[in-house]
């Protein structure tokens, strides 16, 4: 048994990043050379389900301890980060749209998706005010995140109004019950992106990184473009201090775990467990890192952009700047309520296409495009929305410490 303890106490203090690495390369050795070994998937399913099982509960309980034991002060971080959430998001589609002008992409439209997307606007703010007051057990059962801070927030100022001292060290001793799981099962990561990868790699070869190429290309161009120079840009605006080093480890840390989950939700956790090894606020993190899982969205104003812009060069629609401008704000609107529309940012696309005059049976055979790419698309996407949640926390806490500092 002593044994065993220490073996597991070697494992968790190696390289996390290392061992990730060294899955991934067994896991796609593995997917071209025995394809037929499906089992070896079923690493990457359990992996996944556990961190989405346990996210929604860890929101929830540490959310509502952090508000419960906050002191004062928090206020200006808050607006920061959600300042840099909309306009980041904001910068991401105008990226978009610049790069779908210089590099044009024509889509050849043939089969229809199935689905339902949202036909306005309105339907968007509908489905989020639905989502944020739905039963706060069937949120976190169902991981509506929306739904899930707002009980949470309610919770904690209830609890800070009128409980205990006792009663809310009970519900911090949770919280840290919760977030001890949450590092036990994050120390199988590696064996769950051996098993995502396999899939990915044994389902699809490596056909998935030459289907529909100059799409994907400016797609992913676009992304890697708003991280690597709008992101940190805004970082350096704030804090006056090189955003680069916080940039990778952000990246490397977050975006490659999420690269491989391609889901946000999963990467909750590994958000929340980045930002107290960057020595962060927990008060603060615990719920600026959800809500960002929420509205920061750069991923996915790109990829309505994008898409959007694609059949209207198809179609040869003429797209004059206030049009532009205008489809910029409504994907960054879009975006942000992504998480509340069945099917995520794909299915956002027609709500896009209508303001430019486009059918719903034309635009949702884009979506039928953007299923096909999803495997690279939606992992890139989700990498780059995920590792921006922790980047822009620490961000916003960094401006906070530098004006303390002045005063």
């Amino acid at each position: 048994m002593k044994k065993t303890g220490n073996l597991f106490q070697k494992w968790s203090q190696s390289s996390l990043v290392l061992r990730i690495l060294i899955g991934l390369v067994i896991g796609a050795v593995l997917g071209l050379l025995v394809p037929g070994w499906t089992w070896i998937g079923i690493l990457g399913n359990i992996f996944v389900s556990a961190l989405k099982a346990i996210a929604p509960v860890l929101v929830a309980i540490l959310v509502a301890a952090s508000i419960a034991k906050a002191h004062g002060g928090l206020g200006s971080r808050f607006r920061t980060v959600i300042g840099l959430y909309l306009v980041s998001t904001l910068t991401a589609a105008l990226v978009a749209v610049v790069g779908s002008t210089l590099f044009p992409i024509t889509l050849q439209l043939q089969d229809v998706a199935e689905g339902n997307a949202p036909s306005a606007l309105t339907d968007v703010f509908q489905n989020l005010l639905t989502n944020m007051v739905t039963n706060p057990l069937a949120s976190i059962s169902s991981a509506n995140y929306i739904g899930i801070l707002f009980w949470a927030v309610l919770m904690g100022v209830g609890l800070k109004l009128v409980a205990s001292p006792v009663t809310i060290k009970v519900v911090g001793d949770l919280a840290d019950v919760m977030t001890l799981i949450v590092k036990w099962i994050i120390q199988f990561a590696p064996f769950g992106i051996l098993g995502l990868v396999f899939s990915a790699v044994s389902e699809s070869g490596l056909e998935i990184f030459t289907i529909y190429g100059k799409l994907v290309l400016l797609l992913v161009g676009c992304m890697l473009f708003n991280t690597m120079v709008m992101n940190p840009l805004w970082s350096l605006l704030v804090t006056r201090r090189n955003p680069y080093p916080l940039l990778w480890a952000c990246l490397k840390e977050s975006g490659l775990n999420a690269f491989f989950t391609r889901s946000s939700a999963a990467n909750i956790p590994i958000n929340l467990a980045l930002c107290k090894k960057l020595g962060l606020d927990e008060d603060f993190y615990s719920v600026s890192i959800p809500l960002g899982a929420t509205i920061n969205m750069n991923g996915a104003a790109v990829t309505i952009t994008v898409m959007t812009l694609a059949v209207a060069h198809t179609l040869g629609v003429e797209v004059s700047f206030p049009a532009a401008l205008l489809l910029c704000i409504i994907a960054t609107l879009g975006a942000c309520g992504a998480s509340g529309v069945a099917g995520g940012s794909l299915l956002l696309i027609p709500l896009a296409c209508s303001f430019l005059g486009i059918g719903n049976d034309v635009a949702m055979q884009a979506v039928a495009v953007g299923f096909i790419i999803g495997v690279i698309q939606d992992s890139v996407e989700t990498a780059l929305n995920s590792s921006g949640d922790a980047f822009f926390t620490a961000t916003a806490e960094y401006r906070d410490r530098r004006k303390t500092s002045q005063q």
